[in-house]
């Protein structure tokens, strides 16, 4: 066998296991990445939300690394 007749089997492999798959699980590849968020492939990408931080939690953060950067700090000495 050459190598492309051993690309077209296995080419006609997936092809029939694809089918086989569908069957048992009664979905296609296109619904399941529309079930996963990835909309239906019209090409417009979907605005995303801007999560914004509480002024007590970017103060929290702050705190917390202006301690990692001290107890470095202290530890380089």
């Amino acid at each position: 066998m050459q190598t492309t007749e051993i690309l077209a089997a296995i080419d006609e492999e997936i092809a029939r296991l694809q089918q086989a798959r569908n069957l048992i699980g009664g979905s296609s590849r296109s619904s399941e990445l529309t079930k996963l968020g990835h909309g239906t492939g019209n090409g417009l990408a979907a605005a995303k939300k801007k999560r914004t931080l509480s002024p007590e939690a970017r103060k929290r953060i702050a705190d917390a690394q202006k301690k990692r950067w001290a107890a470095e700090k202290k530890a380089a000495k």
